[in-house]
C-alpha cells in the first residue's frame, strides 16, 4: 500500500478518465485532488503541497504545456504527462518542458499507478552512499546538492535527467542498455519504453552542449545503449 500522506494533483478534462484514474490512485492509498482545466490546476498547486502531478496536455483555459512551465518555475515536483500525441518529437517536447515521464492515451490505469509509485519512490529515496561530487573536465556534478555545473555555469536539469547523468557518470566506460537505464532512472520495466530514455538523452545532450556526432560525455553504443566516456578531473 502506498504512503497515504502522498498527495497527487490530477489534471484531466475528460471526466471518465479523471474518475477512473482517481479511483485507481485512491485505491493505492494516495490523497488525490482532481481538476478539469489548466487554470484550476495552477490555482490548486499554488494553494497546496503536492508530491506528484499527473497532467494532461490538452486542457481548456490554460494548456498543459503552460501549466507545466508554471509549475517548473517554482517546483521540481515529479510530473507525468498524459496526452493523445504519441510521436517521438511530441514526447521529446513534453520532457523538454520539464516532465519526468510521458504516457500516451489510451493507457492502462495500472501502468500509470506503477509509474506514479516509481517516481515517488525515486523522488523520496535517500542519497546513495557514494561520492557527493563527480567531476569530469568542465562538468561538475554535486550529487548531494542535486546541482550540475558546466564550465562554472549551473545547468538546469529535470529530476530524470539528473538521475540519468549521475547513473552514467558514476561508472565511466560502462555500457548501459536502454532497458537498464529505464529501470534505474524511471524505476519500472515495462517493455517498449526504451525510447523514453532516448528522449531524455537528447535533452540532456542539448543542455550539456554535447554533440551526439562527436560527444564529450555521453556516447551512443549502437544497438545497445549509452556510456559516459570522460577522464575524471585531476583533483578526483
Amino acid at each position: 500500500m502506498a504512503n497515504p500522506s502522498r498527495r497527487i494533483l490530477l489534471v484531466e478534462d475528460e471526466k471518465s478518465i479523471r474518475d477512473v484514474v482517481t479511483a485507481y490512485l485512491e485505491r493505492e492509498g494516495y490523497w488525490v485532488t482532481a481538476v478539469a482545466d489548466g487554470e484550476a490546476a495552477i490555482n490548486a498547486f499554488e494553494k497546496s503541497h503536492y508530491d506528484l502531478v499527473v497532467l494532461d496536455l490538452m486542457l481548456p483555459k490554460v494548456s498543459g504545456e503552460d501549466v507545466c512551465r508554471d509549475i517548473r518555475d517554482t517546483s521540481d515536483v515529479p510530473i507525468i504527462m498524459l496526452t493523445a500525441k504519441g510521436e517521438e518529437e511530441d514526447r521529446i517536447a513534453g520532457l523538454g518542458l520539464g516532465a519526468d515521464d510521458y504516457l500516451v492515451k489510451p493507457f492502462s490505469p495500472r501502468e500509470l499507478v506503477a509509474r506514479v509509485r516509481a517516481l515517488l519512490r525515486r523522488a523520496h529515496a535517500g542519497e546513495e552512499p557514494q561520492r557527493d561530487r563527480l567531476a569530469y573536465g568542465g562538468l561538475d556534478i554535486d550529487t548531494a546538492g542535486h546541482k550540475v555545473f558546466l564550465d562554472g555555469n549551473e545547468i538546469d536539469l529535470t529530476a530524470s535527467e539528473f538521475k540519468l547523468l549521475v547513473t552514467l557518470a558514476r561508472y565511466p566506460g560502462r555500457v548501459y542498455t536502454r532497458m537498464e537505464l529505464v529501470e534505474k532512472v524511471l524505476g519500472y520495466d515495462f517493455e517498449g519504453y526504451e525510447r523514453t530514455i532516448d528522449s531524455h538523452v537528447k535533452n540532456l545532450r542539448a543542455k550539456l552542449d554535447d554533440d551526439p556526432r562527436d560527444p564529450t560525455f555521453i556516447r551512443t553504443v549502437h544497438g545497445v545503449g549509452y556510456r559516459f566516456e570522460h577522464e575524471p578531473a585531476e583533483d578526483e
